[in-house]
């Protein structure tokens, strides 16, 4: 049996140019997960190469293709269902963590050479265990974007330029992220640089959600203290995981996140607020399992965890077939 490799074109490598147009069977590059973030890198790669767009179902691809503002401009998506994807060289994965494996499981169909998680906590491993792809990793992303309604429609905003890590072996990633204005590089100590984003998720993303504030409120009172708190308590944990930030940078790191996306909404208080499903078990959850594989004890992020659970609409009204979400 040929590998995917050797049914697929030759992807340009690192440094050479991107080709102009490929057969309309064949994207150099899909973005599984039609929600914000994922609207907000597709439409920038859109305006230099054919990208793909999969969202949950026919009604929302259609939706998409008719058009949908990000930012200052239209954007009319080639987008595609989930259950009908087409094939592409490279898919970036930025669904809500809980529908990693669904998503793991459309990019497989799409025979590609790498398959990247741009998502929010650790979700690599779960990617894995359910593509078959050349390449399946976890990168990282300080992008921001969230979603409004208009009197004309949906609306994505993105809310401030980040940067994007990703692992080696992504390098034709990188470049058609940079061709495309965004700041991308390839970082060759990914796993210290998940852990030093999962720091910051697991302290800003649950107490946002929970006092339904924006960043950059968390460094004022009465939420400055919870902060520092949630940040000192995890850092133990993933120190002991690798992370080769000390306790003082850990907490300059929080700080200056917060500082640098104080007008953001976290995605997770998007969620609470929508009465989505929470990403809380990808983030605390992953720290929280963590703690207990090096026996640490993290009972601030254990009462968060729960308080974010408590949130969550009921399980059963989540039951429904979605093939993914993030759209």
């Amino acid at each position: 049996m040929t590998s995917p490799a050797s049914r697929l074109p030759a992807s340009p490598l690192p440094g050479s140019p991107l080709p102009d147009a490929l057969p309309p069977d064949r994207y150099p590059l899909a973005v599984i997960g039609a929600g914000a973030l994922g609207l907000h890198f597709a439409a920038r790669l859109a305006e230099v190469m054919p990208v793909a767009v999969i969202a949950r179902d026919d009604a929302r691809a259609a939706r998409l293709r008719a058009g949908v503002r990000v930012g200052d401009r239209s954007f009319a998506a080639e987008a595609f269902a989930a259950d009908a994807p087409p094939p592409a060289d490279w898919v970036i994965v930025l669904v809500k963590a809980g529908d990693t494996a669904a998503a793991a499981a459309i990019a497989e169909r799409m025979q590609p050479l790498g398959v990247l998680s741009l998502q929010n906590g650790l979700t690599g491993d779960l990617l894995r265990a359910h593509c078959r792809a050349p390449r399946v990793d976890q990168g990282i992303t300080t992008e921001g974007a969230y979603r409004e309604a208009t009197t004309e429609g949906e609306r994505v905003q993105p809310s401030g330029a980040g940067e994007t890590l990703l692992p080696p072996g992504f390098e034709p990633v990188a470049e058609m992220l940079m061709r495309a204005g965004l700041h991308a590089r390839v970082e060759p100590d990914i796993a210290r640089a998940r852990l030093a984003k999962l720091l910051v998720n697991v302290a800003i993303n649950p107490l946002a959600a929970l006092h339904r504030v924006r960043n950059g409120a968390l460094l004022e009172p009465p939420y400055r203290e919870t902060l520092d708190a949630l940040v000192r308590e995890a850092w133990p944990v993933l120190h002991a995981a690798g992370l080769t930030l000390d306790l003082d940078a850990a907490l300059a790191r929080v700080h200056a996140v917060a500082t640098a996306t104080a007008t953001n909404r976290a995605s997770m208080l998007q969620d609470v607020l929508a009465g989505r499903r929470t990403e809380i078990d990808a983030i605390t959850g992953a720290l929280l399992r963590m703690a207990a594989r090096h026996g640490l004890a993290v009972p601030a992020h254990e009462a968060v965890y729960q308080a974010v659970k408590a949130l969550e609409p009921d399980e059963a009204l989540l039951s429904g077939s979605r093939p993914c979400t993030g759209t």
